[in-house]
């Protein structure tokens, strides 16, 4: 039977919705670190005042834009603690606190008042930047023989608290393998209802080394021998975001794309542009809907991820291209008893026509589609869908005071998290120009599989250490940042 990634897609979204659908209230049960067995529970409380205390920096409202929980409403004494137990999680999602604790004050046998007690983050952030251009770590160690000259170093200034309305600015310089630079301003709220908002951003980036094309579904980097500038390329774009629900979020962008290349780049790849030009621009529009109930959006335990979006690349007839895509993910997050939790998660990609300009190529091997034991592959085609499980068990769950040695108090509390995790994820890349030197890989079912220790310290920073076999029968140690679900 004929592989079919439309069916899949809309099989496994079918279940996801579903499932996600029954566990709404399942999932909001209360947590250790939320005690409320020694109160004597009274059938219903009505909440007189919440109190927010901590907030130095950041807006009250900011913080009451994320709480179900209302002054002056009387609430079922089993829905009250639910609703607590959310919302603290949904202002720890703000990524604006290092710790949140939200607790009930009775002050009466059915009144209570609710007390938000905040610890916040360093908001103010400039760093140098010292970071390897490659795909992932073990790309840059494998395949490129941990080559210093391509690391990217410059600085960087983020504000992710403009004013305590939780805006994010970003400016950065960078040299290196990409000489860059990048400026991007948010505004979650531009309305008193703080139900939309705004963004804005411009990239500007050259290289004198570029990804050409794939063979033996590897990466083929080409640098002319006068080393010159391979590619400069200019992004900019203007978007409108709508939160009218506390999950369920829409973006809208429009922007405009220029790439100009070298014209010895078409000696490497003759459709490197298709349309045979060393100059490519297109305006393109994005709408793109995400369904968030994750405990902890850095690193996940509990509840659901779904993310849908579609792009026009080229909106104008006069525009180079005109492409449309669309990408899905849609993650699971399962409890399962104190220590474990079961991870699942789908990501698919599709392109409408066979070919498209190699700065646009997809497939396994680029973010946020890979699958464990191809770290070093890229797997190119126009439609492209993994499915990705871990079954997780936490061995440590800590946090040490160092505020003796930090002075900074952002700072003085490091807390560290570790994870046992056995993995499988398999997939497909379908590929309609089969390619003859990436046929190994393309139009092939593949997977793979392995054991990995996932770190999460300060800041929600995540490191991964994994040992995976592939269906080659090829096994390697890998190192990688973030989450992989």
């Amino acid at each position: 039977m004929k592989f079919s990634p439309f069916l899949l897609i809309v099989t496994f979204c079918f279940c996801w919705i579903s499932f996600s659908a029954e566990k709404v209230h399942a999932q909001d049960t209360p947590e250790e670190d939320v005690e409320f067995e020694d109160i004597k529970a009274p059938e219903q409380v009505t909440v007189n005042s919440i109190f927010v205390v901590g907030n130095e920096k950041t807006r009250k409202r900011i913080i009451l834009r994320e709480m179900d929980i209302k002054e002056g409403i009387t609430y079922d004494w089993q829905e009250f603690v639910e609703l607590i137990i959310g919302d603290q999680k949904k202002i720890y999602n703000l990524q604006l606190f290092t710790t949140v604790d939200v607790t009930p004050l009775f002050t009466g046998d059915d009144q209570v008042e609710v007390l938000v007690s905040l610890r916040e983050r360093w908001y103010i952030l400039p760093s140098v930047i010292f970071n390897l251009a490659d795909r992932n770590f073990s790309e840059w160690w494998i395949n490129q023989d941990r080559d210093f000259s391509r690391v990217n170093y410059g600085l960087k200034l983020d504000h992710n608290n403009v004013g305590g309305r939780n805006e994010k600015f970003r400016i950065l310089g960078q040299l290196g393998f990409t000489q860059a630079f990048d400026l991007h301003y948010s505004k979650p709220y531009i309305d008193r209802k703080q139900l939309h908002g705004l963004s804005a951003r411009f990239t500007y980036f050259t290289n004198k080394t570029i990804a050409v094309r794939s063979a033996q579904n590897r990466q083929v980097f080409y640098t002319n021998e006068n080393e010159d500038v391979l590619r400069r390329t200019i992004n900019t774009y203007l978007a409108y975001t709508f939160r009218g629900s506390f999950y369920n979020f829409h973006y809208a962008n429009i922007g405009y794309h220029n790439t100009q290349i070298h014209e010895d780049v078409f000696s490497q790849n003759p459709v490197f542009f298709p349309h045979g030009d060393t100059n490519l621009s297109y305006f393109y529009a994005s709408y793109s809907y995400r369904h968030d109930r994750r405990d902890n959006v850095a690193y996940a335990t509990d509840g659901a991820l779904l993310n849908l979006s579609l792009t026009q690349y080229g909106i104008f007839g006069s525009d180079d291209i005109h492409e449309t895509e669309f990408e899905v993910i849609a993650s699971k997050y399962t409890p399962l008893g104190k220590k474990f939790h079961f991870v699942s998660g789908l990501s698919a990609n599709l392109f409408f026509s066979p070919l498209q300009p190699y700065t646009l190529v997809r497939g396994v091997g680029y973010k946020p589609d890979f699958i464990r034991g191809y770290e070093v592959n890229v797997i190119e085609g126009q439609q492209v869908l993994v499915h990705k499980n871990s079954l997780r068990y936490e061995l440590l769950n800590v946090a040490f005071d160092i505020s003796a040695i930090m002075p900074i108090e952002e700072f003085s509390v490091f807390p560290i998290r570790a994870y046992l995790s056995g993995n499988f994820d398999h997939g497909y890349v379908n590929d309609r120009n089969r390619i003859p030197e990436n046929l190994m890989l393309t139009n092939k079912y593949l997977f793979g599989y392995g054991l990995g220790l996932d770190l999460v310290a300060l800041y929600d920073t995540v490191f991964r250490f994994e040992y995976s076999l592939n269906n080659q029968g090829i096994g390697n140690f890998f190192i990688n940042v973030r989450a992989p679900l």
